[in-house]
């Protein structure tokens, strides 16, 4: 059975990819002594209690990444002749699944608890011999849980754009969109220390949506590549113009009289079919590898292209266009 070739980055996407891997590995550090501090100062703040469950999923996207990278760059097989490239999106969609869970249960119990009128108190510790009310600690800990996730995340939006990595990107969303749970967590412990009992549930429902919106979107993006939509960008939601290019290019070619190119997506690179009407058939073999030489080095997302000449094109059923 024919396999596509093995991946191989172009040595400016290799550098870049090498970055994004330390990267995620740093982030996979950082999150993890962040939650540790959300957790020993948690107290029954139902606002930090959210705040440390994101934390807590935030870890799931680097991980996706980290162990979908390693199987995607397994060899083409018999059983897997495409290879593994879909692996880190398969591992997204699970992981946003859970998100989306997670945040509908915070949801949930803020809302309960908001509803009870359940007034959550900030006790007091003595960890030098003094007493300290525990809410500074907690706002010190929201804090480290904000401002270097909003860096990080800033960073890595650059490699995901040029890698194409759609997990990558997410990974970057989530990280700037931490110090908004953590802005809103200190809310909620400020209003707490000033006897504004129900901003901690508000800060926690506000946060679980924050969770809820962001399952959503992303199970959303990772059905979509799964079932082969068109090819979009990868910070928006706007078709990508590889295809129609890749279209133009054909047909500039003096023995295609017309071009039609589909492509879908397997992970961060591009496979598709070229259908075209030759208006010379000689030597066809030879054009054709040619001519799949010629766009695939247009793009290097562009891994596999199969092109196909064809006497004409089908005829669109009615709804197939819209």
């Amino acid at each position: 059975m024919p396999k596509v070739p093995d991946l191989e980055l172009p040595p400016d996407k290799t550098r870049t990819y090498r970055s994004a891997v330390k990267l995620e590995w740093l982030t996979l550090i950082y999150l993890s002594s962040a939650v540790f501090f959300i957790y020993i100062t948690l107290g029954a703040s139902q606002a930090m209690k959210a705040a440390w469950l994101e934390d807590l999923l935030s870890l799931v996207p680097p991980i996706a990444f980290l162990v979908g990278s390693r199987i995607r760059r397994r060899p083409p097989n018999d059983r897997f002749p495409y290879g593994y490239h879909r692996a880190v999106t398969l591992a997204y969609f699970v992981a946003s699944i859970a998100l989306l869970f997670m945040g509908l249960f915070i949801t949930y119990d803020s809302v309960m608890k908001l509803i009870a009128f359940e007034h959550t108190p900030i006790g007091m510790v003595q960890p030098w011999g003094e007493p300290i009310w525990l809410g500074w600690f907690m706002l010190a800990a929201l804090l480290w849980s904000a401002i270097p996730a909003f860096i990080l995340g800033r960073i890595k939006l650059t490699p995901a754009r040029e890698l194409h990595d759609k997990t990558l990107f997410a990974d970057a969303e989530m990280n700037k969109a931490d110090w908004m749970t953590a802005g809103a967590a200190m809310v909620g412990v400020i209003g707490i220390g000033l006897g504004y009992w129900w901003l901690d549930p508000l800060a926690a429902i506000f946060i679980a949506l924050d969770i809820t919106y962001d399952g959503w979107k992303n199970i959303k993006r990772a059905t979509s590549d799964l079932v082969d939509s068109k090819p979009t960008l990868v910070d928006k939601d706007q078709d990508d113009p590889l295809p129609a290019r890749l279209q133009t290019e054909l047909e500039k070619l003096s023995w295609v009289k017309e071009a039609s190119v589909r492509l879908r997506e397997e992970g961060h690179v591009y496979f598709g079919e070229a259908f075209v009407i030759p208006s010379d058939e000689s030597g066809l073999p030879r054009r054709i590898s040619e001519a799949v030489d010629r766009m695939k080095k247009l793009d290097w997302r562009l891994h596999d292209l199969v092109i196909s000449p064809v006497p004409q094109f089908p005829r669109e059923r009615p709804g197939e266009g819209d």
